[in-house]
């Protein structure tokens, strides 16, 4: 008779063997971004962080930030983010902060600003495998101090009512206009997956993504940005990863 075994069944002690991950080594924080700019990313990233070295699983690295442990993956999509969240979640991290960038759904909200969403709504097709209903919330601890931060640096942000998507590609008008209506701020592919599976291993979470499409007027990552945009949206893509370190000497 068959035996299955469900990924679910497998604990740290076999994760960390498999990773090549000593436990005194497991990250304080995990920190995943969501983008097609991989390589660039992960450079950029990488760049802040002392005795780097990648993990036997690819594309998930390890490193220091101060006396802070952090692990970093682009994760494009639930389908991976999923991965990398159960991963550190099953090893104890203490922390997970999703980045990346997002489409606005409301008309006041331009490029560079920055959503950290208190609720996210499960439209992704992976949340609900870890028991989140059809919203997932984000740690408000976690949340107000990221604000803070980003405040402080003079950016401008909002919190509410965000949804995750399964992909850019279907993304319909009538699904947009339909979200607008709701009063959702804005719409990405793994923040309600990062705080669903984070919360299945009670660990804290918080999402901070920085508006690139202008959905309310058409204008999709494709189109060229307003007078200002393209420095607006380097400068928040940098701040939102310093806050995740910042966050990090935290925990």
């Amino acid at each position: 008779m068959a035996t299955f075994r469900s990924i679910m069944e497998i604990k740290a002690e076999e994760w960390l063997a498999a990773m090549g991950l000593a436990p005194q080594d497991v990250p304080d924080v995990v920190i995943v971004e969501g983008s097609w700019w991989r390589a660039q990313r992960t450079e950029w990233r990488l760049g802040y962080l002392r005795d780097v070295r990648e993990l036997k699983f690819p594309d998930i690295f390890w490193g220091r930030w101060k006396d802070r442990k952090i692990g970093f993956c682009m994760a494009y999509g639930a389908p991976r983010t999923v991965e990398i969240i159960h991963l550190f979640g099953v090893l104890g991290t203490k922390l997970a902060v999703q980045i990346g960038t997002c489409g606005g759904l409301q008309a006041h909200l331009k490029p560079g600003d920055i959503i950290l969403p208190d609720v996210a709504i499960c439209r992704e097709g992976v949340a609900h495998m870890y028991g989140a209903p059809d919203a997932v919330l984000g740690s408000s601890q976690w949340l107000e101090t990221a604000q803070q931060r980003l405040k402080a640096r003079g950016h401008t942000t909002y919190r509410g009512t965000h949804v995750t998507w399964s992909s850019l590609f279907t993304e319909t008008p009538q699904m947009m206009e339909a979200w607008h209506k709701a009063g959702y701020l804005s719409v990405e592919m793994e923040t309600a997956t990062t705080y669903a599976v984070a919360r299945h291993f009670n660990m804290p979470a918080v999402s901070m993504v920085v508006v690139w499409d202008d959905l309310t007027r058409g204008r999709r990552f494709l189109d060229p940005l307003p007078p200002g945009g393209q420095e607006a949206l380097d400068n928040s893509n940098q701040a939102v990863y310093e806050v995740a370190l910042e966050l990090a000497e935290q925990v």
